[in-house]
């Protein structure tokens, strides 16, 4: 789910010629990812390393000069950190100072007082849903792990059970619903009916986060058992006198959680009623809600606000934003390092291979356009790529299609988008290290989560494909 530049057009993506016969990128591709797994399993590898040398060896075996495998992965590299890097730092701040103020004891005691035990699984569904709307994956996780690892820690409930109902609303809403940027490039590279599409992805999403989320993190949480990790740890975790300890109030807190929800979604909201608008709104609204300008300005509210509801003195804010950096340090190394390993794969031009082979088939358009979109995101790692790129290959189809025929191609596209994450992919790894799982327990929890939600979207969709 690698957070790339949003790019409003109806041009399709320009294939990339592929360095090599078709044997020998798909090879090079599956032995390489192969070899990140055992790197890291058997031989206890640190995965930022293993994941350089996989993309590295990969890129030459599928036939990239060295000079140029080591130049797509920096590059690849240097697009996943100026993303996600900044926004992950951002997000680490924010997410310290709204524990060490109070803020998310605040959230986390009212989410609990008010939730039976067995309600916060579903109740994490809906916060993780309403806050993806408008976000990349990324954004929406930084801004919610502080949230989802207090819940854990405060209600003794399982860490995976909490995490997944949250981890498939963001990501259910980051694949399937417009405003969201993905879907969006859909409609409009398809010419697909903005409301429409809109209307049945809400309606395809409901069942999809429930099945995906609440109903198997209760099969999730008990393949894989793991500790809730000690970041964002409070005073009252501490077991310390909290007793008239000032605190953010619950209003003060959500707001500085939402804030950024809600300048990015106005920013979607005007850009798909008007996107050639010249007004001055416009402007204002596509600076402010810019994924980092609105979680900077989150950052903003929460180092004065915060504080100031928290108690917190200069020096107390200085102190937590600078604690918060460090536990960070390896997390981005990992992320960026998936970025270049996901650019390495997009440059050897194995996505057009793929393309080239399924574009001339007999089957169903709805599932041909699912079959696209899943395996540019099995070979790219990249949901963005598997969206724009399958809806450009399958653009010349939607023009003979009817309007909500290809609506539900815009939705088959974005379930097939979100097949499969692994090794490749820098939200496979965001994921891992900030829950703390292994790789083999990430494959088994996120990745089987993923391939729930594209599979169940593509049913949903085929079901009412018969129907419309």
């Amino acid at each position: 789910m690698t957070l790339l530049p949003i790019v409003y057009a109806a041009d399709p993506v320009p294939p990339i010629e592929p360095a090599s016969g078709q044997v020998q990128l798909i090879s090079a591709a599956v032995i390489g990812v192969a070899v990140i797994i055992l790197l890291i399993t058997l031989l206890r590898v640190h995965p930022f390393l293993a994941l350089a040398v996989g993309a590295i060896g990969v890129g030459i075996g599928a036939g990239l000069a060295p000079a140029i495998a080591i130049t797509s992965f920096g590059t690849g590299f240097g697009n996943t950190m100026a993303g996600v890097g900044i926004l992950v730092g951002f997000g680490a701040m924010f997410g310290k100072l709204l524990a060490d103020s109070g803020g998310a004891d605040r959230i986390v005691d009212t989410l609990v007082a008010r939730s039976k035990p067995s309600a916060l699984p579903w109740t994490m569904a809906l916060i993780g849903s309403l806050i993806g709307l408008p976000m990349f994956f990324e954004v929406g996780l930084v801004l919610l792990i502080p949230v989802i690892i207090l819940v854990a820690r405060r209600s003794g409930q399982s860490l995976i059970r909490i995490a997944i109902p949250a981890l498939a609303g963001l990501s259910v809403m980051h694949g399937l619903v417009p405003p969201h940027p993905g879907p969006l490039v859909a409609v409009t590279t398809l010419g697909a009916n903005l409301g429409l599409t809109l209307a049945i992805g809400v309606a395809l999403a409901i069942p999809v986060i429930i099945l995906s989320g609440p109903v198997f993190s209760r099969v999730a949480a008990r393949w894989v058992t793991v500790p809730v990790p000690a970041m964002f740890v409070t005073a009252e975790d501490e077991g310390q006198d909290v007793a008239g300890r000032r605190r953010p109030s619950f209003l003060n807190a959500v707001l500085g959680i939402l804030l950024p929800v809600a300048l990015m979604l106005a920013r979607s909201i005007v850009d798909a009623v008007d996107p050639a608008s010249t007004a001055p709104i416009k402007a204002i609204l596509d600076f402010f809600g810019t994924p980092v300008v609105a979680l900077g300005l989150a950052l903003v509210y929460a180092m004065i606000f915060f504080a100031r509801g928290g108690g917190m003195g200069r020096a107390a804010v200085s102190a937590s934003l600078t604690a918060s950096l460090p536990p960070i340090a390896g997390i981005l190394l990992i992320v960026g390092a998936g970025g270049g390993f996901k650019q390495v794969l997009i440059d050897t031009g194995i996505g057009t291979v793929i393309a080239n082979a399924v574009s001339g088939s007999n089957l169903s358009v709805v599932l041909v356009a699912w079959f696209v979109a899943a395996l540019i995101r099995v070979a790219t790692g990249s949901a963005t790529v598997a969206t724009v790129t399958a809806a450009g290959i399958l653009a010349p189809v939607a023009a003979t299609l009817a309007t909500p025929e290809i609506s539900l191609m815009v939705l088959a596209i974005g379930s097939g988008s979100l097949f499969l994450s692994h090794v490749n992919d820098a939200g496979f790894w965001l994921v891992k290290e900030y829950l703390g799982t292994t790789v083999g327990q990430n494959l088994k929890t996120w990745t089987v989560m993923e391939c729930l939600i594209s599979v169940s979207g593509l049913v949903g969709v085929l079901i009412l494909d018969v129907f419309i």
